[in-house]
């Protein structure tokens, strides 16, 4: 028996991760994107030193550094007073810590960088304007159904279309997520656009009662990405793509410092989207097929780890494939019992930073001066990072 055809059901940055996992193992895979173009939204990631970990497993992790930008330090601003805690050196502390540094990325080019990797191995590997309305499994085969009439089969089906994942409800049931009581703004800004003292390769996290905001430079200092969370009823529009105006993201940040005001004020555009979510699954797989990313682990992006978790979930699959694909339920079964419990607590985790990014303490330089020290003392930061920072997709058992 020859090695298996696995499908993958998503082009995004989970499916192409995992697709050039398994083709660097040796797999035939063929991907499957609904969009008619080949293209990621404008905006940032943080990958941290594990995701950079995975990012070497996958071979790109040179290139991806080269279009990104090293991140001197993290750091936490109080809302009103511009008030500035160190959290820890991304930068040459991360790296004799952990073995990797801390980037800040254009997901554009993230994903660019990863179909240009899989594209050299497999060049019509990615199939567009493919919609999946269907999926049954018979003999040992699974056969994706789209709906222009058409049909692929193959030997495994890897569900990696995102949050809300069609291969998800065809396998576990028609589900809806759930509105979790906030929305966030994004814009890219021009660096050139902002005051010289906003320009600092830092990435800051400014808090307050009720909201927080997230900057940080990208694209070797020649942008800023903006992402301002806000608790909000009432609108639970959950697109990327709806455009809101700078009055009002203005007038979710009133009193703000001046910084955020003249970031709000400098972004060529900003965009709006409900944040949704689901609790952490049970299980993933059913039969020949499973998820990745987003369609079983969606989170609250408050750990900066969605993304890592997707890359990571990708290089356990190859694994996992490379040592038990002569059986494709042992490998999926093994997948996921690898990664299963790791990311359901990195999105509790996330989802648990909520209430430090947004505590009620924070209205008063006393209060928060008290919370700071308390929720990100070095002790505290260490204990909630260190494990992340320091998981191997090299080492884990699979």
């Amino acid at each position: 028996m020859g090695k298996p055809h696995i499908l993958i059901a998503g082009g995004g940055i989970g499916g192409m991760a995992a697709a050039l996992a398994l083709l660097r193992k040796g797999f035939d895979v063929d991907i499957y994107e609904q969009a008619e173009q080949f293209r990621e939204v404008g905006a940032g990631i943080q990958i941290s030193p594990n995701g950079n970990r995975a990012l070497h497993a996958l071979g790109v992790f040179e290139t991806l550094q080269a279009l990104s930008t090293k991140a001197e330090g993290k750091e936490i601003r109080l809302w009103n007073t511009g008030q500035t805690w160190k959290l820890f050196d991304l930068g040459k502390e991360a790296i004799d810590r952990y073995g990797f540094p801390y980037l800040t990325v254009f997901r554009p080019d993230l994903l660019q960088v990863l179909a240009d990797a899989v594209a050299k191995l497999k060049p019509d590997a990615l199939h567009l304007n493919t919609h999946v309305v269907g999926c049954t499994q018979t003999g040992g085969k699974v056969t994706l159904a789209f709906d222009n009439g058409g049909t692929a089969t193959g030997d495994a089906l890897i569900g990696a279309d995102g949050v809300h994942s069609k291969i998800r409800n065809i396998l576990h049931g028609e589900s809806k997520a759930r509105f979790t009581g906030m929305m966030a703004w994004r814009g890219v800004i021009p660096m050139e656009a902002l005051p010289e003292h906003m320009t600092r390769r830092v990435a800051t996290n400014w808090v307050g009662p009720g909201a927080h905001v997230v900057c940080y430079p990208l694209r070797g200092g020649k942008l800023m990405n903006f992402v301002a969370t806000v608790e909000r009823i009432g609108w639970q529009n959950d697109s990327w793509s709806t455009q809101g105006s700078i009055e009002e993201c203005k007038g979710d940040f009133v009193g703000w410092h001046a910084d955020i005001q003249t970031m709000i004020a400098k972004a060529p555009s900003l965009f709006k989207w409900a944040l949704m979510g689901w609790p952490p699954m049970e299980n993933w797989t059913v039969g020949n097929a499973t998820l990745l990313g987003d369609a079983c682990h969606s989170t609250l992006p408050f750990l900066a780890q969605g993304a890592v978790m997707a890359l990571e979930d990708a290089v356990i699959l190859g694994r996992a494939f490379e040592t038990h694909g002569s059986d494709i339920g042992e490998t999926l079964r093994r997948y996921e019992a690898a990664r299963i419990d790791v990311t359901r607590q990195k999105v509790l985790g996330a989802t648990a930073n909520t209430e430090r990014f947004h505590n009620p303490l924070l209205a008063t330089v006393a209060g928060a001066q008290a919370y700071v020290d308390r929720e990100w003392s070095r002790e505290a930061i260490i204990h909630r990072y260190e494990w992340i920072f320091t998981y191997d997709v090299n080492t884990v058992t699979v």
